[in-house]
Parts: C-alpha cells; structure tokens; sequence
C-alpha cells in the first residue's frame, strides 16, 4: 500500500460518491463552506480563536449578523419566518458539511447554540406578542436565546423540575436554578420550565419566555466542560418575575412543548457528531502519511493501516444509518426508535473513531492542543447529550416492547 497517496484517494472516492441530498442542499452547502472559508477562517485566524478559548459576545454578535446576511442563519426556521424548507435529510447533510469544516465557530453558523434552531418549534405556539419580542429578534441575528431545563435533580428525568413558577395576578414568579445550559453566558433571554403545579405529588411544567435583564435572572457561568469553550453556564432565578403574557402555549404543558421535536433533535445531534469524527479519520490519515518510523510512513504498517480501515467502515455505517432515518421521518413515519439507535450508534461509534485517532497519533494525540485530543473530548460529551446513551437504550426497548414494559 503506497500510504503517502491515502488521503487524495479518499478526497477522489468521495468527491465521485453521489450526492445523497437535494439540489438545493448541494447549493446552499457551497455557500455554507464558502463563507466559513471566507469570513469564518479569516476571523479565526486574526482573533486567534480556538477549540479552547471560543469567542467574546461581540465577535459572535459578528458572526451571526453575517450568517444571517449571507441567507443561512434561520435556514431551519418555518418558510413562514423565512427557512428553506429543506428535508430533515438535507438538514443532516449540511449539518455534517458545517462541522467537517473543521472551524471552531461551526455551532454558530447556523445559531444551533443561541439562534434559530431554538425558537423555530416554539414559533407555532407563540403568540403576536411573543413573535415581535422574541421569536423574530432572534431570527434576525439580533438577540441570542437559550433553552433551560437542566436541573440538579432533572436531567434524564426532565420533568423533575423542581424551579418553581407561581402566579400572582398578571405575573409568575420564577424561581430556582437551571444547571449546564448551552448558551446561557451569552444569552438575552431563556425559554424556562418550571413547575406550576400546587401540589408536590403532581407534575405539571409550564415553559415561559425569561429576560436576562430582569432582576433576580442571574448567569453563573465560567467552568468548562470537556468541549472546552465556556459556552455552557448555570441560571439563577430568584424572585424573577415576568408578566403572564411570558407563558409559553398552554399552563402544563412544557415538557410536551420542549420535547415535541425530540425524535428530529435527537437524530440532528448524529450529523454534527460524523463531521467531526470526519475530522479524526482525515487528520489520523494525514498523520498516518506524514509520520515516518523505522525508515517509513506508520501507514505502512498493518495495524495503523487496520485501524484506519475500522474508523472509516464504522464512519460509514453510522452515516448510513443516520440518512436512513432521516428518510423515514420525512416520509412522514414514526420514528422514536430509529432516533433513537442512530444517537446512540452515531455518539458512540464517533467516540471509537476519535479514541483510535488518538492512538494513531501517538504522542502527538495526547497533548492539548492538538485537534484529536480536543475532538476525543467533544465527541465523548455526545454519548451524555440529548439523552445519554442509557437513555436511548431505554427508550429502544420499550419501543421494541410496547405495553408489556409501560
């Protein structure tokens, strides 16, 4: 095997593979890498952003103002706020597009952090009101917005909450305090469930729209997580009150509301997951190349050779088994499970990529800074995000199951 010709080779066999998404998805994707090789990179490189540091609010308040500009920013909002529409399909592949980039701004080309993807569910729910203070501002890259369910004692169990909303009059008094919540150092506003229920034994969650500059909404942010960047803080609601006219849909009925989408969410986790165990295999295969041990290139040895083999057919099938469920959801199929098994096969198999890329790499993988360090962190956070890979399981099984295991 000549190992030095490794990458082009598989640069050739997937720029002859067929182009599984809509014309207009190979379009927009063109846009998309454009503007990250064009504006993205050049702005990575001048304000020396990394994995690690991430960015300052201004430089993001950037960023999205140009995505937005450029058409791409509220993609994936309703055509009726200006979305393309594209298929849940087309939505995965220009998501994997995005991360296979490489640029540590990917999750906010399209606003996944703080923008659009946030509020586009919650848009047939909203009322007038709510659409002029909230749902628009954030469409138009003017406002950033986060989604707040994690608790200390609710995570899994999301309906656990146990941040308090009470009325009185033509208020709620929010109060409690939300852990891990992505976005939340540089929000303006947070979507908030809390428990409106009178009585400790019942469960009823509510969603509200929450402002960060009303008194008693407070950020705790500053820790990091293994993605690196301090772009997760905690939410500290004390006495915060909000008008009534703040509530969400219906009293009760958040939970319902915050998880409606969570058999397309869960699936839309695996594209970003496979781009950037992308990353892993091609850098594992330029390395492979380059690094030259006992008077050769280590690809030319059979066990850097087999591991390559492994990370790229596991590569495969975990794409193919996330595009055959987006298939099946945008035939209109139920699909909780099959959701379900792509999380959970796509988290873990991108992990065992980014694991063995390490391994590949050496020494050179396992000192920071290096991108496969950094990608075997990231990806090893997907198996607890949106449902952990436990999670996922359980909810396999009793799909598989039915009523015998309700």
């Amino acid at each position: 095997m000549d190992a030095t010709t490794t990458p082009n080779r598989a640069e050739r066999r997937a720029a002859a593979a067929p182009f599984e998404g809509s014309d207009a998805a190979r379009e927009f994707i063109a846009r998309v890498e454009a503007f990250i090789r064009d504006e993205l990179q050049p702005l990575v490189a001048e304000h020396g952003i990394t994995y690690e540091s991430g960015a300052p609010r201004p430089l993001l308040e950037q960023v999205w103002r140009r995505s937005c500009d450029q058409g791409i920013y509220g993609v994936t909002l309703p055509k009726s706020l200006g979305g393309a529409g594209f298929s849940v399909l087309d939505h995965c592949l220009i998501k994997e597009a995005i991360y296979a980039s490489g640029s540590p701004l990917a999750a906010h080309v399209l606003g996944e952090l703080s923008g659009p993807p946030r509020v586009g569910a919650l848009a047939r729910q909203a009322t007038p009101d709510q659409m002029a203070r909230f749902i628009l501002p954030v469409a138009r890259a003017e406002k950033a917005i986060c989604f707040a369910i994690t608790e200390a004692e609710a995570g899994s169990d999301a309906g656990a909450v146990q941040t308090r909303a009470e009325r009185v009059g033509d208020e709620f008094v929010l109060n409690g305090t939300k852990r891990f919540i992505s976005g939340s150092p540089f929000c303006d506003m947070a979507v908030v469930i809390a428990s409106t229920s009178d009585d400790p034994a019942r469960r009823e969650t509510t969603a509200f729209f929450v402002e960060r500059d009303r008194p008693g909404f407070r950020v705790e942010s500053g820790y990091k997580t293994l993605a690196g960047q301090s772009g997760t803080g905690n939410i500290v609601l004390t006495d915060c009150r909000i008008p009534a006219a703040n509530l969400i849909g219906e009293q009760g009925k958040g939970l319902a509301l915050a998880l409606g989408r969570i058999t397309v969410n869960r699936l839309l986790h695996c594209p970003a997951m496979l781009g950037l165990a992308r990353l892993a295999l091609q850098d594992s295969m330029a390395h492979a190349t380059r690094r030259r041990q006992f008077g050769q290139p280590i690809g030319a040895f059979q066990a850097v050779q087999h591991m390559l083999a492994d990370m790229a057919t596991e590569l495969a099938a975990a794409r193919a088994l996330m595009l055959s469920v987006a298939r099946v959801l945008d035939a209109g199929c139920e699909a909780r499970a099959d959701a379900s098994m792509a999380k959970l096969f796509c988290s873990e198999t991108a992990f065992r990529i980014a694991d063995r890329a390490v391994q590949v790499h050496g020494g050179e993988g396992i000192v920071q800074g290096s991108r496969v360090e950094f990608l075997f962190r990231l990806l090893r956070m997907y198996r607890v995000l949106t449902g952990t890979s436990e999670i996922q399981r359980n909810t396999i099984a009793r799909e598989l199951l039915g009523e015998a295991v309700r």
